[in-house]
């Protein structure tokens, strides 16, 4: 199957012009087919298509095709169910993030798209499977010149978030966020305890959704505790254990309790935490689930085209990973993010700042640091052996050795990586396009404080989450 799979996207442009001709001729049997019935032919004509589709693209027959989106690299084929590839859990050899020895359906998709007509990967975004249609033809809806449901038009412009961090960054500050981590706890007093660090240092914090696939107090309890706090949070929502119905209500949950902001990821696929045996659920992707946000925010209406009594109120962002392959992929898919609602952007760690440069020099290229807040991810690392685990078992992050040879020369590793985090960011700011950064410090939150102000980044002026916030922990 797996050399079936690599022929068809070598031979992406020839099966094109073959399904083009296929649809010809299936239309043209119109006639026939209503004369005997279209459910009278399902079976039939859904056990034909298993059989040539299985045999040259491993189909699974999810009932909506997306094969001509996908330069014929079928996506259902990915282990974390990715209809808008590819995740930024690529690795640096083109491999699947949870399966190793397997190429990436995604960077397969991207080479396969280069060889079709349109040369890239569609704007816009591909809709989730309908799972009640699997197994089902899609070949009788093009017999029978049959499209899928369109969903809600979103002409409208973004209504207000009523967001303060999108005030600040619409006012064109240089932005500072940091990752919080939620404990493992059922006591908010954990959480409001771990707040202390950033207070007076940044702007917003980024919950983090399950992080590694490892269970946590919710993003969604710890964004509530901290925005009652009287802190700016960023409300981290992961597709991998939610199906569609639960995220559309965690958006309302979310909005109704008074978060604003919301980071849309796929998530680490479940093989990467310590319960393995979970199972997967993958319904939406990071840029459907964004898509799925704004058609709420922004129509009023659920998937479902259900209208809404009161729109959830959102500021929504998505990550990105300039390090992870393909390179050109990583533009397009940022794209497609920003068509399908993302207003700012969290990368992942950034230690290269020639690689970033050609990141953010592609990306301003395309003008989309005029349509989207780019905050550029950095971190002190605290030893050169933590270096080599992130370089080796994190997909994306690349720390070039000249780094990790300064840590491991270093007579106090812990401050050297914070001097390099310091010496990084003020490179980094200088690069045209950045708006801000977002600090990740795991396990060292203390360092916050000291990076922040020796880089200088909040340039004198107080930050959202001000030491003077009113926060009922420390009241």
């Amino acid at each position: 199957m797996l050399i079936m799979r690599r022929w068809a996207v070598r031979h992406a442009g020839l099966l094109e012009r073959t399904y083009a001709a296929l649809a010809a001729v299936l239309r043209a049997l119109w006639p026939l087919a209503r004369a005997i019935g279209l459910e009278r032919l399902q079976k039939p004509m859904a056990r034909v298509e298993r059989a040539i589709k299985g045999f040259l693209f491993d189909c699974t027959m999810c009932g909506r095709c997306a094969l001509s989106v996908s330069g014929m690299s079928c996506p259902m084929n990915c282990p974390k169910g990715v209809r808008n590839g590819p995740c930024g859990g690529v690795r640096a050899d083109g491999s699947c993030e949870s399966s190793p020895g397997m190429r990436c359906v995604w960077v397969e998709g991207w080479r396969g798209s280069l060889r079709m007509s349109g040369r890239q990967l569609p704007l816009a975004p591909s809709p989730p499977a309908e799972w009640n249609l699997a197994g089902r033809s899609t070949w009788l809806e093009v017999i029978a010149a049959e499209t899928p449901p369109a969903r809600p038009a979103i002409d409208a412009l973004p209504q207000p978030s009523g967001s303060r961090l999108d005030a600040l960054m619409e006012s064109g500050a240089f932005v500072v966020t940091a990752e919080f981590s939620p404990p493992d706890s059922a006591d908010p007093a954990d959480v409001l305890a771990r707040v202390a660090p950033f207070r007076g240092s940044v702007d917003a914090l980024n919950v983090t959704d399950a992080s590694g696939a490892n269970c946590h107090m919710s993003s969604l309890a710890v964004a509530v505790l901290l925005t009652q706090a009287g802190c700016e949070a960023v409300m981290q929502l992961s597709c991998r254990d939610r199906n569609r119905i639960a995220i559309q209500g965690d958006l309302l949950g979310a909005a109704a309790l008074g978060v604003r902001n919301v980071l849309c990821l796929t998530g680490d696929h479940v093989t990467n935490g310590d319960q393995p045996g979970a199972r997967h659920v993958g319904d939406l992707d990071s840029i459907s689930l964004l898509a799925t946000a704004r058609t709420m925010r922004d129509a009023g209406r659920l998937l479902s085209g259900r209208r809404l009594a009161v729109a959830p109120r959102l500021f929504l962002g998505a990550a990105d990973n300039p390090s992870a392959p393909p390179f050109d992929a990583r533009i397009a898919r940022l794209r497609r993010k920003v068509a399908a609602g993302a207003q700012f952007i969290q990368t992942q760690y950034c230690f290269d700042v020639g690689e970033f440069e050609r990141y953010m020099r592609a990306a301003c290229d395309e003008g989309l640091h005029e349509r989207l807040r780019i905050l550029i991810g950095v971190g002190p690392i605290g030893s050169a052996r933590t270096a080599r685990w992130l370089r080796a078992r994190v997909p994306g992050v690349h720390i070039p050795e000249a780094i990790v040879k300064r840590l491991e020369q270093a007579a106090d590793p812990r401050e050297e990586g914070r001097r390099i985090c310091i010496e990084l960011i003020h490179q980094l700011r200088e690069i045209p396009g950045i708006a801000g950064v977002h600090i990740m410090a795991p396990k060292q939150d203390h360092l916050v404080p000291s990076i922040v102000a020796e880089s200088g980044v909040l340039a004198g002026r107080m930050p959202l989450f001000g030491a003077r916030t009113a926060c009922a922990a420390y009241a």
